[in-house]
């Protein structure tokens, strides 16, 4: 699985909001602030091994048809073998 890297908006957007979530008096160190926030922000986010929303989606449908087909030929063996198949798990 590759890691993708954050759209720099969204981490963008995600300093300003905890920037603005300050007391006023702290918001004069602003620039210092905004670029902290960011920097910690690119750095944590980085190191998560995450897949885009559309990834997720695409592997997810894979795995049904996967499991679809395994319960059709666990079914099919059976048939083969002349035994009553099973019923698939519940979930």
């Amino acid at each position: 699985m590759e890691s993708r890297a954050f759209d720099p908006g969204f981490i963008d957007d995600l300093a300003r909001r905890l920037h603005a979530a300050m007391p006023e008096r702290l918001r004069a160190l602003q620039e210092d602030v905004h670029g902290n926030f960011k920097a910690v922000l690119q750095s944590a986010l980085g190191r998560l091994d995450l897949v885009t929303r559309e990834e997720f989606d695409v592997r997810n449908e894979m795995l049904k048809t996967l499991y679809t087909r395994v319960e059709e030929l666990e079914q099919r063996i059976a048939e083969l073998e002349g035994r009553p198949p099973q019923s698939p798990p519940a979930g």
